[in-house]
């Protein structure tokens, strides 16, 4: 099938189902793809021309008034946005049969469903609290309803910012500091969190520990899932 990828996470998964996306975004960080643009800003028109069987698109990734152009244009969309780890195995089994492949038996519904088990089970009975940034200036937090909770929770930590209503609400870090969480957990994306920021989140939150992660491990649902949890797991010593 002839499939463009406008999901950095979905571009990985697909070439691990042994699909060979004809384009993607530049963000997919995958070598030896052409690329359309961006996720927020893709070239439609170049996509269109492409006349690709099937484009992968997410809801948060990507915006509404694009995916109708592509709708409009005659294309067909998969959407797949997965907001929790339980929902991963779902979303590789419906997107490989999307594309007309096998699923691999790890994301397969019972044994997804073991392995979630697994993991629920060795999480260490010590939960510590976290509080996870995804952006700066303004400062935005990932709140309860976020794939990356998700994963955090799997890991052994409670996201305080859980209630959240607001899945990203903007915070300071006063109102950070406020709820004492023990981890600071700062990814290099969606923002480019770096050793620099350490020191600032440090004095601005008293008491906690800043650690740095692979914000692909974080976000990016799919295939890397398992081994993200584990190595998530080691960086934050949960």
């Amino acid at each position: 099938m002839r499939v463009v990828s406008l999901v950095p996470s979905a571009t990985e998964s697909l070439r691990a189902l042994g699909v060979e996306p004809i384009a993607c975004t530049r963000f997919c960080e995958q070598p030896g793809i052409p690329t359309v643009g961006g996720t927020k800003d893709p070239d439609v028109e170049v996509i269109i021309e492409l006349a690709p069987d099937l484009v992968v698109v997410n809801d948060e990734e990507n915006r509404y008034e694009d995916a109708a152009r592509l709708l409009d244009a005659g294309l067909t969309l998969h959407s797949m946005s997965p907001r929790a780890v339980a929902d991963v195995g779902a979303a590789v089994e419906a997107l490989a049969e999307a594309c007309s492949v096998a699923s691999p038996p790890a994301f397969e519904a019972d044994s997804w469903q073991e392995w979630l088990s697994v993991r629920e089970g060795a999480r260490d009975p010590m939960v510590r609290a976290a509080c996870t940034f995804v952006w700066r200036r303004p400062w935005t937090v990932a709140a309860g309803a976020t794939y990356g909770s998700s994963v955090l929770d799997l890991v052994g930590f409670a996201n305080v910012f859980g209630a959240e209503p607001e899945r990203y609400p903007v915070v300071t870090l006063d109102e950070v500091a406020m709820y004492h969480p023990d981890v600071i957990v700062l990814p290099d994306e969606p923002y480019p969190f770096k050793a620099r920021h350490v020191a600032e989140v440090r004095e601005g939150v008293a008491g906690a520990t800043p650690r740095l992660v692979d914000g692909r491990d974080l976000f990016w649902w799919g295939v890397r899932t398992p081994g993200a949890l584990d190595r998530l797991r080691h960086t934050l010593g949960g």
